[in-house]
């Protein structure tokens, strides 16, 4: 494996998001062959009640000529006291195929699940297609819009089980105001195809720079605003993180 950065956070406040941000998953290379990322965090902390919390995330790519693949695990886990309080968890596989200079065919499946959030499992499965706006190398615009299945069970009581199609259009930009500065940024719109007021908006901005020689600080702010979530669970949610980002061959 050629790069395999490692990702500590410092500081978060955090809503768990919902809609995964492919965009975050592509690392930019000229070269073929696999690459990728893993992160492990711990916390211990004891007040008023002992809390626990352990998560992993796990990402790995392959590009070979027009193809790309990608894969994520990730899990989050945490306990107060002898009560389990959240548990999430992200699967997700997609290709990539870049058939054109700046158009790409894209599919993927992926399966989650979140204690807070209330949903038990939700599956996705779909297809669509990739546009570059732009062809400088300083900053980089990519529109997207692909067509989705959703199998989704909520433990709130209420809700029944739901499948149903919806579309996944994305904006998506990548700066590079100097050789140690970048800025992405990735919004996604989501309604249901025969119900357009079911939709949900997911919005996620990075700021990184080159701290000294393979190391990066980077602070990442997500909103999310789902227009029917579970009962009980807010419209909007929010994670605003920093961490450092340590890179080598």
């Amino acid at each position: 494996m050629r790069k395999l950065p490692f990702l500590i956070l410092l500081c978060c406040l955090s809503a768990q998001a919902q809609i995964l941000n492919a965009e975050s998953l592509r690392k930019v290379t000229d070269t073929s062959g696999w690459s990728g990322s893993a992160t492990v965090n711990f916390s211990l902390a004891r007040n008023v009640t002992e809390q626990i919390s352990l998560g992993s995330d796990i990402h790995l790519q392959y590009k070979k000529n027009k193809h790309l693949f990608l894969v994520k695990n990730q899990i989050v886990f945490q306990k107060v006291d002898n009560e389990d309080f959240f548990n999430s968890g992200i699967q997700h596989f997609r290709y990539n195929n870049r058939f054109a200079d700046r158009w790409a065919w894209e599919a993927f499946v992926q399966g989650q699940y979140n204690r807070v959030a209330k949903i038990d499992f939700r599956g996705l499965a779909g297809s669509g297609m990739r546009y570059k706006l732009t062809t400088s190398e300083k900053y980089k615009f990519y529109l997207g819009s692909l067509l989705m299945f959703e199998y989704e069970e909520v433990a709130d009581g209420v809700t029944p089980t739901q499948k149903d199609f919806r579309l996944s259009s994305y904006l998506s930009f990548s700066l590079y105001p100097t050789d140690n500065i970048s800025i992405v940024s990735t919004t996604y719109y989501q309604p249901q195809v025969d119900k357009w007021r079911d939709h949900r908006v997911s919005s996620e901005t990075s700021l990184v720079f080159t701290i000294y020689e393979n190391i990066r600080f980077n602070t990442t702010y997500v909103f999310i605003y789902d227009a029917f979530p579970a009962l009980g669970i807010p419209n909007s949610q929010y994670r605003l993180s920093s961490g450092l980002t340590y890179t080598f061959d």
